[in-house]
């Protein structure tokens, strides 16, 4: 964890394009802006371990919500900016107690990415407690993105929302209702003593989707008390067909308001 405010060579964003650095950790873009002529540099060293990432941008990018306006409340405020690169081909190699290893795909063809930028006002709905986000990338080509904002009540509210993008790129928005999430395991932190679901069913009838995901394991909580003070749950999880052990693909999970106080940092 690192936090420092621009300036005096240790931290620096540019505002017309994405170049970020603190210290020696940087992510910078190169490149051009059609698909495909651009990539993400990404580079960070800490004690025993390194990480030199590339990562290329084979397809557009995903506009989410309404022309990338995602709502996050009934009021106008409550509103972001949000867009998505679901699939960029990665290369690279980490770095660990000195043995530097090549990333090697899981998977045919490559390794893939998934890259989000969401930014706005921070304002969201008001008695929202948290919410859960998934990023689900399927062998057979498709991404999914779903997120549900909980109440205090526990209950999603309308306006959770997802995208499913089919193999040529085409996205189609998902309403609440269009989408199940089902939790089927749970686990506690002996950290933060908050309680997170820790497996989940994901249901998308229209698309034919049946999904069960599982986190690669169920420690993942992040306890940021050096820099954004923020307790939350976020981790790479795999995705199986329900009841059986056959992979349908991979995901990432985010999930706040369970830890209590600071579980939702600024918002």
């Amino acid at each position: 964890q690192r936090i420092a405010r621009a300036g005096f060579g240790i931290a620096h964003a540019l505002e017309a394009d994405t170049q970020v650095r603190l210290r020696d950790w940087s992510l910078v873009r190169q490149g051009g802006a059609t698909p495909g002529s651009s990539r993400y540099a990404i580079r960070a060293q800490a004690e025993g371990f390194a990480l030199e990432l590339d990562c290329a941008r084979p397809q557009g990018v995903l506009l989410q919500g309404s022309g990338g306006l995602s709502r996050k409340g009934p009021d106008p405020q409550q509103a972001s900016y949000y867009y998505s690169q679901p699939q960029l081909a990665v290369t690279g190699a980490i770095t660990l107690a000195g043995r530097r290893m090549p990333v090697q795909p899981l998977a045919a063809p490559a390794n893939r990415a998934w890259m989000d930028h969401e930014w706005g006002s921070g304002a969201i709905g008001r008695g929202t407690r948290g919410w859960d986000w998934f990023s689900v990338q399927l062998e057979d080509g498709r991404d999914l993105m779903i997120y549900q904002l909980r109440g205090e009540d526990g209950v999603r509210t309308l306006q959770s929302s997802g995208t499913l993008v089919e193999r040529d790129g085409r996205a189609t928005p998902l309403s609440p209702s269009e989408f199940s999430v089902e939790v089927t395991a749970r686990w506690t932190s002996p950290r933060s003593k908050g309680t997170y679901p820790a497996r989940w069913l994901l249901r998308v009838p229209k698309a034919d989707l049946a999904l069960e995901v599982v986190p690669v394991l169920p420690d993942q909580e992040l306890v940021t008390d050096r820099s954004t003070r923020v307790t939350y749950w976020e981790g790479a999880c795999d995705v199986r067909a329900p009841g059986s052990a056959r992979p349908l693909g991979r995901a990432y999970v985010e999930l706040t308001g369970y830890a209590g106080k600071g579980a939702l940092g600024l918002f």
